[in-house]
């Protein structure tokens, strides 16, 4: 990933809470004489340990786990809070639109996991992490086991150790610093909720130059 020094987000456990916090992601992979293949699907961080330990499946019927294969490349995309910037929104007049954002970029080798036990615990966790704060949480544990049994012969089951982590942060870095005063102003007149979020972060990544 193309990163200038300004936008580079070299911490480790920041670019594992972005993926914990956005786990809905794009999985790369070299998928031989077919060239790149690309599955969306949730990703849960199941170790931290070093780069991390990514886990997720896919339904059968998607070819995709034939190259996860424990050798294959994949790459795994992560997008945090993202918007469009104005230039209306800066004070220096001569300026061109311009997109902020935060992604991480997760690179490793998928393999297929055929322990049933440790599987339907994955998807506990997974599903957990998405129920929780509701009042009442839907648990796995409720399921019947001849169930959970039968959906498990529908999905296969992969890991991916994270060897290498790439993160980036783009939030008007480079512009003067009234320029980011008025970015922030922007994104928080917005009626985007996204926007609010984004105009928090790109004031946190320049708090040093606002004073």
């Amino acid at each position: 990933m193309y990163r200038p020094k300004q936008f580079d987000m070299p911490d480790v456990a920041e670019m594992q809470d972005l993926i914990a916090d956005h786990g809905f992601a794009v999985l790369v992979s070299a998928a031989g004489a077919e060239g790149m293949m690309a599955t969306h699907l949730p990703l849960y961080l199941a170790d931290r340990a070093g780069n991390g330990v990514l886990w997720g499946h896919v339904t059968k019927a998607n070819d995709h786990w034939r190259a996860f294969d424990g050798k294959t490349r994949a790459m795994a995309v992560f997008q945090g809070p993202h918007g469009y910037i104005s230039p209306d929104w800066y004070d220096t007049a001569k300026s061109v639109p311009t997109w902020n954002y935060l992604a991480v970029h997760a690179y490793g080798r998928p393999r297929v996991m055929d322990d049933p036990a440790k599987i339907v615990a994955r998807l506990s966790s997974l599903s957990d992490q998405y129920e929780a704060g509701r009042e009442t949480p839907w648990r796995m544990a409720a399921l019947p086991d001849d169930f959970v049994a039968a959906q498990l012969k529908g999905i296969v089951a992969f890991e991916m150790p994270i060897q290498r982590l790439e993160g980036k942060r783009k939030m008007s870095q480079n512009r003067q610093p009234e320029d980011v005063a008025g970015a922030v102003r922007g994104l928080r007149a917005s009626d985007r909720p996204e926007d609010a979020v984004l105009a928090e972060l790109t004031e946190r990544a320049n708090k040093h130059r606002l004073g």
